[in-house]
């Protein structure tokens, strides 16, 4: 079967009959304009920015240039969320020399850029959005000063094979201790910002995340869950208390990473690579426990198997499943952990793939509780007014959608690259594209 974008309903309709993927499809996409109460907070729609960096920060970690365009578009593109993109609490933790990183002297430009995100949004839908940071630490995956400078979990054969990281690059107890501080001053600045509120990111394989799956590490951070989840659950406790009662705690969570046990969390001992919610529901229930009220459910490791998280028409290798597939164990995944704690709000991802049936099927879910809010990733950097053109028309513009054709993710995974849509925004970003990538 043919691995591309859907441009029509019915090459949708097609393909998920053919499959047997079982993804709802909705006509009706008017629960996506409708606003979503969380607390005191009201969100204005259904509709989310997810966390895309850019990578074109300044050298001490303020927003630069293209970051502060990026952000102008999403604002006038009518979201009701915006999760602002992976910013660093500790230099180290940097995953490139220009990843943003919020410091008590750089507060000021972000103060700034929220300004500036909630009066462009205002004035061209009428209505500001809620604004999450997300604050992180990339552990296997930092790089400072430009080279590799991991600090990781624990040796994983999966990744280092025969070449196991050094032992000075695992972080000790008191090193992730240190970690979890500064994820707690993240919060008390992301606040002093002005965001709503800040996302503790535990994704995609960077240290809360990896932690996760420390089934074989000693110590208070690795071995059961309770404490594979306690750098997760301490930070976010550590930010509630220090940050005031209507701001948001939250997290990117990976539900699964879509490796065997013990290397990968959302699976169970004996059954491969099969999704088991067990783990992840557990975890669900304990933040909730602690009070949080949203979460933002990914899967996968997009430096390695970025086919889970965000299923592609093409990319850097071949996988033997469609995209669809991948696109059904992301929603599906989401809508089980829904069901097993209802009154937790959960964020969607992997829509991107699903072109014009995007807010049809995110529709169909919401409407059957399987979950509250639909994630557009890859999208926005090629289609950022999509919310307004799904508030105003009920669907999208074949011609301004994400052919999900990777070249974003080749650009940031090019020494010096800034990502962006090379197709859509071919102004800006096919320069840098040819330069980066090309030449």
């Amino acid at each position: 079967m043919e691995r591309k974008v859907f441009t029509t309903a019915e090459e949708f309709h097609s393909a998920n009959r053919e499959l047997k993927t079982v993804l709802p499809y909705s006509s009706d996409t008017a629960v996506l304009a409708e606003p979503l109460d969380l607390g005191d907070r009201k969100i204005p729609n259904r509709l989310v920015c997810q966390a895309m960096e850019g990578c074109d920060g300044t050298a001490d970690g303020r927003p630069g240039e293209l970051t502060c365009r990026r952000y102008d578009r999403f604002a006038r593109g009518g979201a009701g969320l915006i999760w602002f993109e992976a910013t660093a609490v500790m230099e180290e933790g940097r995953a490139n020399p220009r990843q943003l990183w919020i410091t008590k002297e750089n507060l000021d430009s972000f103060k700034r850029i929220v300004e500036d995100i909630r009066e462009t949004a205002f004035k061209a839908n009428g209505y500001e959005p809620v604004i999450i940071m997300q604050a992180t630490h990339s552990g296997r995956y930092s790089k400072p000063n430009g080279v590799a400078e991991p600090i990781i979990a624990y040796n994983n054969p999966i990744f280092e094979k025969n070449s196991p990281i050094p032992p000075e690059r695992i972080a000790t107890d008191e090193h992730l201790d240190r970690i979890g501080q500064a994820l707690v001053l993240g919060a008390e600045l992301a606040e002093a910002a002005g965001f709503d509120g800040v996302d503790i990111k535990c994704c995609h394989r960077y240290i809360n995340s990896e932690l996760l799956s420390a089934h074989l590490r000693p110590g208070k951070y690795g071995g059961s869950l309770e404490n594979r989840t306690r750098l997760l659950r301490e930070s976010i406790e550590g930010a509630i208390q220090r940050t005031s009662g209507d701001f948001i705690v939250s997290s990117r969570i990976n539900a699964y990473d879509g490796f065997e046990y013990p290397y990968g969390f959302g699976v169970r001992e004996g059954c491969g690579i099969e999704f088991d919610s067990a783990e992840p529901s557990w975890l669900i229930d304990r933040l909730y426990g602690l009070g949080v009220r949203l979460l933002n459910v990914t899967m996968g490791n997009p430096y390695f198997n970025p086919h889970v998280n965000r299923p592609f028409a093409k990319g850097g290798y071949e996988i033997s499943e469609h995209p669809l597939e991948g696109v059904k164990r992301m929603l599906h995944g989401t809508a089980e952990l829904k069901a097993a704690r209802p009154e937790m709000k959960l964020i969607c991802s992997a829509l991107s793939y699903l072109g014009v049936a995007a807010p049809n099927v995110a529709a169909a879910f919401i409407q059957k509780g399987g979950f509250d809010l639909a994630g557009f990733g890859r999208t926005i950097f090629a289609y950022p007014d999509f919310a307004s053109d799904v508030i105003k028309t009920g669907g999208l513009d074949r011609e301004k959608i994400c052919i999900c054709c990777s070249k974003c993710s080749e650009i940031m995974r090019t020494p010096g690259g800034t990502p962006g849509c090379v197709i859509r925004d071919r102004e800006v970003y096919l320069p840098i594209y040819k330069e980066k990538c090309m030449g």
